[in-house]
């Protein structure tokens, strides 16, 4: 692929008409520069967990890869980045909490010798063409930042994910000043969060809801309460702890990622105020009305500390009827029946369930209508590219744009590679792009054939069928016919029995000239298991057969 050197290029691989899973890449004198690098999580396929990016096509060009550069440390921004890097072996660069998190990650990887540079907050580094300013915003996270990308053919504003939270708790307010300067100097082009864009007004503060917690919390002397919230969300922790202190609790943290979220947060100054917090296995000798226990979980996730809790299964942290659950946090698109189901377990048993619908305690950290508007006023684009965001949010992010006076815009999706300039936004080609699933150890293509196949056992069922011929081109024995996923224990022998008939039947009938044909054998015993399997259950079951002669 040859490219003008002199043209601003711009190509997301993930989080285009998606949430989640970003990957974007900008391209110019030939040399590409990586912006992020992020999973999503998978409760749907069986036996897959985590999904990210495919990146072949980045893989093909990774000579001219100059660089990787994380916006703030969610997983769907740098989760990718320890299984995907040694395909890479480009130069990373952080803030210091997004880079301390991913030293865990890539020492866990065995990945210690990575080159992570980390870069002071507001700083700034050169990279190749490309020359980057870290801008400070507020998130849900410590040290989420626009970057201000300057080439030769213009400005990029790239936003990451991003609020407006007058008072954040955590670090600072975003930085007004350095985004309207950049407004002031001129900057072509605005890629930016699109999530909340169909949400009338704004956000919210952090601050209300520490005070709504503090509140809450109060209700329920002498209740053992969890709190379920994001890991990553050091403010909502934070005021777990402030809340806790108004009302006479310890704070306990449940759950791996939170512990990290702690050590991090402790290790960079931004928990100085709080004693530490008590262990998992401390917080259980306490009274019920003695404790705060701060959990993940809130997703419904199989493997978290909530669920593992409500089912009764923890070992040191048990529920009883009458205790409080507040879910301090959103639903993730996809995760809405986990959610429930998790829920709905917690009620059956007799907790009191609150959520966000019922109390005000989550506010978003993404932008709403009126803070997308105010992000237009301060960078004036000539051109805005929405991005985070499925593709009904992306088209909406495009139309606010235009009618709030941006000149051009256009609606990426994955593998859509996009020339920037002054004359507008357009998408000159499509490259690959797709999804490699965490299977195990190892990572596989979403749409390859392993996963083809799973998605048809998972529907169909499978039948292995067995034909040992002699010599002389007979059966040695009757055929074997293993069921998995067809019938139940009842019916099985019967079905079984149909089926070796129906092998039987089919052998006999081929011609003796193709009795020594191995595929034939297979082709003509796959379509005889078949047919009866679909009279049975009307589904083409996934059927194998294996030839073997003696």
């Amino acid at each position: 692929m040859q490219l003008d050197p002199n043209i601003l290029h711009f190509l997301p691989l993930g989080g285009s008409g998606e949430i989640g899973m970003n990957l974007n890449l900008y391209c110019i004198k030939g040399k590409w520069l990586m912006v992020d690098l992020g999973v999503t999580f998978d409760q749907q396929t069986p036996g897959i967990e985590v999904m990210m990016p495919d990146i072949q096509f980045i893989e093909e060009h990774v000579q001219n890869l100059v660089g990787l550069v994380l916006t703030h440390a969610h997983e769907d921004h740098i989760g990718a980045v320890p299984y995907l890097w040694s395909r890479l072996r480009c130069p990373i660069f952080a803030t210091p909490f997004t880079a301390e998190l991913l030293r865990y990650k890539l020492r866990e990887a065995g990945l210690s010798n990575a080159p992570l540079h980390e870069v002071p907050l507001s700083g700034g580094v050169d990279i190749g063409p490309f020359s980057i300013d870290f801008i400070r915003l507020t998130h849900s996270i410590p040290e989420p930042n626009a970057l201000a990308i300057r080439t030769s053919a213009g400005t990029i504003v790239h936003t990451g994910d991003w609020k407006i939270d007058p008072t954040p708790l955590i670090g600072g307010a975003t930085d007004v000043t350095a985004l309207t300067k950049l407004g002031d100097e001129g900057v072509l082009a605005l890629v930016c969060d699109s999530t909340n864009v169909f949400v009338e007004g704004r956000s919210g503060s952090e601050e209300k809801i520490r005070h709504n917690l503090i509140e809450l919390i109060g209700k329920f002397p002498g209740k053992r309460i969890v709190v379920a919230c994001f890991a990553s969300n050091v403010a909502r922790v934070a005021s777990c702890a402030e809340a806790a202190k108004a009302n006479g609790r310890a704070v306990g943290l449940v759950g791996r990622s939170l512990h990290r979220m702690d050590e991090v947060a402790r290790k960079l100054n931004y928990f100085k105020e709080y004693a530490p917090f008590l262990t998992h296995h401390d917080v259980g000798f306490l009274e019920r009305g003695e404790a705060l226990i701060v959990s993940t979980g809130s997703q419904g996730e199989q493997r978290a500390a909530l669920l593992r809790i409500a089912k009764g299964e923890d070992r040191h942290v048990s529920l009883e009827p009458g205790d409080v659950v507040i879910f301090s946090s959103r639903q993730i698109p996809g995760n809405e029946k986990a959610i429930f189901a998790l829920q709905s377990l917690l009620a059956r048993k007799g907790m009191q369930v609150i959520t966000a619908d019922d109390e005000d305690i989550h506010v978003s950290g993404h932008p709403c209508r009126d803070e997308l508007i105010d992000m237009y006023s301060w960078v004036r684009p000539k051109i805005v590219v929405p991005v985070h965001g499925e593709d009904h949010h992306i088209m909406e992010q495009s139309q606010l744009a235009l009618k709030h006076g941006i000149p051009y815009v256009i609606t990426p999706h994955n593998g859509d590679l996009i020339t920037l300039t002054e004359k507008g936004a357009t998408c000159i080609e499509k490259v690959p792009a797709g999804r490699l699933a965490l299977d195990g150890k190892r990572l596989i293509p979403t749409r390859g054939p392993v996963m083809y196949d799973r998605h048809r056992l998972m529907s169909t069922g499978h039948a292995l069928v067995t034909l040992v011929l002699t010599k002389k081109n007979t059966l040695h024995r009757p055929p074997t016919v293993l069921l998995v996923g067809i019938a139940d224990e009842e019916a099985l022998k019967m079905l079984t029995d149909k089926c070796i008939a129906a092998l039987e039947e089919a052998f006999l009938a081929l011609p003796l000239e193709d009795r020594g044909d191995n595929p034939k054998i297979s082709e003509v015993s796959r379509i005889a298991t078949r047919r009866v399997l679909s009279d049975y259950y009307g589904k083409k079951a996934l059927t194998n057969v294996q030839v073997i002669r003696v």
